[in-house]
């Protein structure tokens, strides 16, 4: 399915011919679709930050009856939303169909591999999946920019990601020294 859908958007973002002008600037069906994706990530990641911060997410319900149907029905749309999110974020971090299809066909087989190890690790390091989070925020950013012709290089993202990816091991290092330095009551 990601796979189909990667295919689809990146011969879409390939459509580069104008479509209309808006705000002194041309845009094509390629441009709409980096400022939809765009807006699409913000949303979903600023969504997920307010839900962590306000503690939502602590507040649902444990249980509820369900028909057989409705939870595929659930299934196949969440399967459908996290397709949409990797494959824009695979658009927005490379212009290479091969690249991109690499991409989401790794990262398929690292949440299959790593899904409960990582699962475990952010329930224990809550402050990773606000860098995750964040990370969306930025590539929703570049993909609107993309889209209003405002280029951000690709190595401005990298470097952003790497460093705040070193900045977040180093304080995860040092609250374990602090740990271990604390007496034990």
């Amino acid at each position: 399915t990601r796979i189909a859908l990667l295919t689809v958007i990146a011969w879409v973002i390939g459509l580069a011919a104008p479509l209309f002008a808006f705000a002194g600037r041309e845009l094509s069906v390629r441009d709409l679709v980096l400022l939809s994706g765009g807006l699409f990530l913000l949303v979903k990641a600023t969504r997920e930050i307010h839900g962590e911060v306000e503690g939502r997410h602590e507040n649902l319900p444990q249980s509820r009856t369900a028909s057989l149907a409705l939870v595929v029905a659930q299934i196949m749309v969440l399967d459908v939303v996290f397709s949409l999110d990797s494959v824009i974020t695979a658009v927005g971090l490379s212009d290479h169909l091969p690249v991109m299809i690499a991409a989401i066909t790794a990262a398929i087989l690292v949440m299959l591999w790593a899904a409960e190890p990582t699962t475990r690790f952010i329930k224990a390091h809550p402050t990773t999946k606000m860098l995750a989070l964040s990370f969306l925020l930025l590539i929703g950013v570049a993909l609107i920019a993309d889209g209003l012709h405002f280029h951000i290089p690709r190595g401005y993202l990298y470097f952003a990601i790497a460093f705040s990816m070193l900045v977040e091991g180093l304080n995860q290092l040092a609250a374990r020294h602090r740990r271990r330095k604390q007496p034990e009551r």
